[in-house]
């Protein structure tokens, strides 16, 4: 085991502990394996905004959620489609996605929940 392994890639948290194959972040919740951090090395370090399958997303995208999201007392079901996202400079609260749902409004979305359409 190295001590890279234990940081947490997505928040470089240095508290990350392993549960089977994979690592989990207590800070942000970030769950990765090392087979993953070995591969998000090899992506390009100016594609900051990647969807759940490492696609780059841009602002005025099309993409789907690819989970169940809970806002509030209701959710926004897996597959529902976003049309013109708007990726923003600086994350609000873990957040770097903003966009319109019909039937919810205005949210805040991460790019890991989302798949470029």
């Amino acid at each position: 085991m190295s001590n890279d392994a234990e940081n947490c890639p997505s928040c470089q948290s240095p508290y990350g502990y392993q549960d089977g194959n994979l690592w989990i972040c207590p800070e942000c919740a970030h769950e990765w394996t090392l087979e993953t951090v070995v591969s998000l090395e090899d992506i390009p370090s100016n594609s900051t905004f990647l969807d759940a399958n490492g696609v780059q997303l841009q602002s005025g995208d099309t993409v789907r959620t690819i989970k169940d999201l809970k806002v509030g007392a209701d959710t926004i079901k897996s597959g529902t489609k976003i049309k013109g996202i708007k990726l923003l400079e600086e994350t609000v609260n873990g957040h770097d996605i903003s966009c319109r749902i019909e039937g919810f409004g205005s949210v805040y979305l991460k790019c890991s929940v989302v798949k470029k359409d």
